[in-house]
């Protein structure tokens, strides 16, 4: 039986609260701001509360199971990491406070910039970006200002691999600059000869993701940085995946000059949902001046020897990127993340992140095509097709696995994959839930040889059925429209 929703509970005279009686003047309204009816429902407050529980337990989370999406990296939140942003010092700051008044909140700021440049050997760090795409922007508009403020005005191309985030190709455009993708070899690296042949004093850089979309490990990510640096460019790391690289790799000793991390994925921040992300960018030493502001920074100590902190502006500053410090909660989350796991903590997310992904794929890699066949890293890219099932689609899979009461994985992405399903288990589940998914994994794949129908249907069990995606997307319904 379907629940009724909270407008078809309406009943005409039912009240769920009173408001108190005006002990002051009534403002006046502007006119158009008022309206003769506002077809609210009537309901009662049980009925509230029970109508807006029900529907957070319809909503799939990962508190509930696991989250497989590749490349979104959606693992286990820490509930000490909420504990710690709820922490009064934190939750009532203010934005517009004199530095001398949150001082905690610089302290903790201070502190998270030094830890990941000491994570990812950058010189610099700036926590102001809102998400990941946001930090994308950030560093390619660094690169821009590099070159311009040399004088050297002829670069306007990005060179980006095919394998690379979706994002990559947008913000080259929102730059102002030229996207020149960027083919894979046989074995999911950027191919080095079509390199090659792009290398010019055009080149503003290169936009390259490692481990890349396909979950491997870029094998000649030197060769790269060297011939993007003899040209004249830079290299901007995408860090979406840095989760299987931290504390085992930095990202600077091998090149890369900018890079931007999700704080809400590599380290364990809620996102999902639009948000609230985060998306701080490390530099090397030579794009410092050019980083976005304010950054905190040391610059003294009290008389009883208490550090001092305060916002600093680099002189040659792309400028503000985000209002105020960023998403500062997600940064305190963050903060506590790292602080609880320390060095060799860190070591361990990357560690069981790769042996996970590599445990799982070998539950189901005789049965799902493996287009590269290599170790993978945090994540691995199948097709979701079958030579003896040739009518299902790696959408039929995904819709077939909300049956089980489990996530899908990412669907369709990367595109250089055909039918790709793109699934990253992540260090925080353990090897029963990995062996649960496997084995729904391959009993779907038996039945889409046995009973393809069953697929085409699905979901089968769930409060929305297959929806027209192409009509939702040209025409989503917004609202409930209730007659009464």
């Amino acid at each position: 039986m379907t629940e009724p929703l909270i407008y078809e509970l309406s009943v005409p005279g039912r009240e769920g609260v009173k408001p108190p009686q005006l002990d002051v003047p009534p403002a006046e309204l502007p006119a158009e701001l008022l309206r003769d009816d506002l077809p609210l429902p009537e309901v009662s407050e049980i009925d509230t509360v029970r109508h807006f529980v029900r529907l957070s337990q319809l909503n799939y989370a990962i508190d509930k199971g696991m989250y497989p999406l590749g490349s979104c990296t959606m693992k286990y939140n820490p509930k000490v990491n909420e504990v710690a942003a709820r922490m009064p010092g934190f939750l009532g700051a203010h934005p517009l406070q004199n530095p001398e008044t949150v001082q905690g909140a610089l302290y903790l700021m201070y502190h998270l910039q030094e830890a990941l440049k000491t994570i990812t050997g950058f010189a610099g760090v700036t926590l102001q970006p809102a998400a990941g795409a946001h930090g994308e922007l950030t560093g390619v508009l660094i690169m821009r200002k590099y070159h311009l403020d040399r004088g050297d005005t002829k670069r306007d191309i990005i060179l980006v691999p095919d394998s690379a985030h979706g994002t990559n190709p947008a913000t080259t455009s929102m730059s102002g600059l030229n996207v020149v993708e960027i083919p894979s070899d046989e074995r999911g690296n950027v191919d080095i000869e079509a390199l090659k042949t792009q290398v010019c004093d055009r080149v503003v850089g290169i936009m390259i993701t490692n481990p890349n979309t396909l979950g491997l490990f870029e094998e000649q990510i030197e060769e790269v940085t060297q011939l993007i640096h003899g040209c004249g460019g830079l290299v901007y790391g995408d860090g979406a995946n840095l989760n299987a690289l931290v504390g085992v790799m930095r990202p600077a000793d091998v090149g890369i000059d900018v890079m931007h991390f999700n704080l809400h994925k590599t380290f364990s921040t809620p996102h999902g949902g639009g948000g609230p992300g985060s998306g701080p960018v490390g530099v090397a030493e030579h794009l410092v001046e050019f980083l976005p502001g304010p950054i905190a920074t040391l610059v003294g100590a009290t008389d009883e020897g208490y550090p001092v902190f305060d916002l600093h502006k680099p002189e040659k500053s792309i400028g503000r990127l985000k209002a105020f410090w960023g998403h500062f909660g997600v940064l305190v989350r963050a903060y506590t993340y790292i602080r609880m796991l320390g060095d060799a903590g860190l070591r361990g997310v990357a560690e069981h992140a790769v042996l996970n992904a590599n445990y799982l794929l070998s539950r189901v890699r005789d049965v799902y095509p493996l287009p590269y066949d290599r170790i993978c890293k945090h994540e691995f890219v199948v097709e979701g097709k079958f030579e003896n099932a040739p009518g299902i689609r790696a959408l039929d899979i995904a819709k077939r696995l909300i049956d089980y009461g489990v996530h899908p994985p990412t669907n369709y992405f990367p595109l250089i994959v055909h039918e790709a399903l793109m699934i990253e288990p992540t260090e925080t589940e353990s090897k029963r839930s990995l062996d649960a998914y496997a084995e729904i994994l391959l009993k779907i794949a038996a039945e889409a040889q046995a009973e393809p129908e069953l697929l085409h249907g699905a979901p089968h069990n769930s409060p929305v059925r297959r929806l027209d995606e192409v009509t939702a997307a040209r025409n989503p319904v917004l609202r409930y429209e209730h007659e009464f």
